[in-house]
């Protein structure tokens, strides 16, 4: 089907990848591009503009065989399966898909990396970035709260990563074991449980995931 707004792919093709946005040359691996749609469904959600190549250079797809190799990738190759949506864009005489990925309301979403091994991905900036395991279980706690687990009185231990943070900005789960002389299983039930309080959250930073204090 094509498109009644016209210029629309072209605006978003403008802005660039983005957060929540990604250009596709073409789709060729299922699970390559799995990754993508479990980076978005971990994140808040995005979409992918396939037959764009990385420049912004609209090169087509054949919408019919890019359509069925995502499906494969959502359904087989993410866990739990996603649900993505389709639309076709015809732009100067080329197909341009727009597959629309929602955020999870189960999280994580994992998908097999180049050994097979099943993965949690996360969307930083215009890239697809590999979680932490303490990060993939903040997700799964925050998907499925336990409002009886979560204790607002804090100790010790989550007062001084609070007042750390406070001053320095953010720290890694090793410098945060280092620092209050913990365990690394202890440093991340405390991470996870500030988390799921909205407490602290987890920022990507040249290849460091690092906590930081949740703005306000």
């Amino acid at each position: 089907m094509e498109t009644k707004r016209k210029g629309y792919i072209e605006g978003l093709i403008e802005q660039g990848e983005h957060e929540h946005q990604d250009f596709k040359y073409q789709i060729t691996d299922a699970r390559k591009i799995a990754r993508s749609i479990s980076a978005f469904a971990n994140h808040s959600g995005g979409h992918l503009l396939v037959g764009v190549k990385d420049n912004g250079h609209i090169v087509g797809v054949s919408s019919d065989e890019e359509i069925y190799m995502i499906e494969q990738a959502a359904q087989m190759y993410c866990q739990p399966e996603q649900q993505v949506k389709f639309e076709v864009f015809r732009v100067g005489g080329k197909n341009v898909l727009k597959v629309d990925i929602d955020e999870a309301a189960l999280k994580p979403v994992k998908a097999p990396d180049d050994n097979g091994h099943w993965r949690t991905y996360y969307r930083v900036a215009d890239e697809n970035v590999l979680a932490t395991s303490t990060h993939a279980k903040v997700m799964k706690r925050k998907s499925s709260p336990s409002p009886e687990d979560v204790v607002i009185n804090l100790t010790e231990k989550e007062q001084l990563l609070l007042d750390y943070l406070q001053d320095h900005g953010g720290i890694t789960l090793s410098g945060y074991e280092r620092l209050a002389h913990i365990s690394f299983f202890t440093a991340q039930r405390t991470v996870v449980k500030l988390c799921e309080m909205g407490i602290v959250t987890f920022h990507y930073h040249n290849g460091q995931s690092l906590l930081t204090l949740t703005e306000a």
